[in-house]
């Protein structure tokens, strides 16, 4: 899974005036990220609103996405949520040809035990295709995964390949990097975390922000990846204070806006989702105007 190490980005769903996905805008934002020097996409992640997206959508965005990379960088497709029988109907449903490996967010809502998500991960690692990327954002699921059951999963199912990790707590992520299985990868869930992630042994990161400046975003992960910390570090302060504004008021409300600066897609969302306030609107857009973020 080397293809999967350094900055992969979350793409957001471009949506037109009329609430439609705007595919010439999915394209330029593919491009965008191509050209910016990002190493994989991931489709489908919870910050391309997949739950207000239908079947047929999410299949069209992928196959869109696909198009448009021809093949250029590795694609991870997002299937998660808190229904295990429902999640495995979904990978023999969807066309993973083309796809490197899945992302699949631990349950949220139902709040279940560690056994309860060990259970989970177990049985959708049995019956995956494709490599098993697990995902821990407690903030949104309501319930850790912990460095221990993440740490059993990797030691007792290889189509489990690596974590990405969205607790913002550093401590829990430094025992995985101690105690991993070699080859598992620890990805950074949170942007502003990525540099001291991988500083203490991480592989990369899945972005939010990295969509929307690609190029500044990429020299600071790869820096950081080939232990260049000065430039590295010079990096990730250009982007820190826009960084948090992005998600002041929700993902992915404020990257659309910094993309929408940038002629790439428009902020539209799907409800429940609103656009963000216009004081944190001109905020972004005064950020990305101070230097050159593109």
């Amino acid at each position: 899974m080397n293809e999967l190490k350094g900055s992969g980005v979350a793409l957001v769903t471009p949506f037109s005036e009329k609430g439609e996905v705007d595919y010439p805008a999915l394209s330029r934002l593919v491009k965008h990220c191509t050209e910016g020097g990002i190493n994989y996409l991931v489709v489908m992640g919870t910050t391309a609103e997949n739950p207000v997206l239908t079947t047929a959508e999410k299949a069209k965005v992928l196959a869109h996405v696909k198009e448009v990379n021809a093949g250029k960088l590795p694609i991870v497709y997002g299937i998660g949520g808190n229904n295990t029988a429902g999640l495995i109907r979904e990978f023999s449903e969807t066309e993973l040809d083309g796809v490197s490996a899945i992302l699949s967010a631990s349950p949220y809502y139902n709040k279940p035990t560690q056994e309860g998500i060990y259970q989970h991960y177990k049985a959708l690692a049995e019956a995956s295709p494709l490599p098993l990327i697990l995902y821990n954002v407690p903030g949104r699921t309501a319930s850790n995964l912990s460095a221990a059951t993440t740490l059993r999963l990797a030691r007792d199912f290889d189509r489990i390949v690596g974590i990405k990790e969205a607790s913002g707590d550093l401590e829990q992520v430094m025992t995985i990097l101690d105690r991993r299985p070699e080859g598992f990868l620890v990805i950074s869930g949170d942007d502003n975390l990525t540099l001291p992630m991988i500083a203490c042994g991480g592989d990369g990161v899945i972005s939010v922000s990295g969509q929307a400046f690609p190029r500044v975003f990429t020299q600071m992960v790869n820096s950081a990846l080939a232990g260049d910390v000065a430039t590295a570090r010079k990096a990730h302060y250009r982007l820190f204070e826009v960084t948090k504004m992005l998600f002041a008021e929700g993902n992915p409300g404020g990257v659309k806006v910094a993309l929408a600066a940038q002629h790439i897609c428009g902020e539209g969302l799907r409800l429940p989702l609103w656009k963000v306030s216009e004081a944190l609107r001109e905020q972004i857009r005064q950020e990305i105007g101070k230097q050159d973020l593109s």
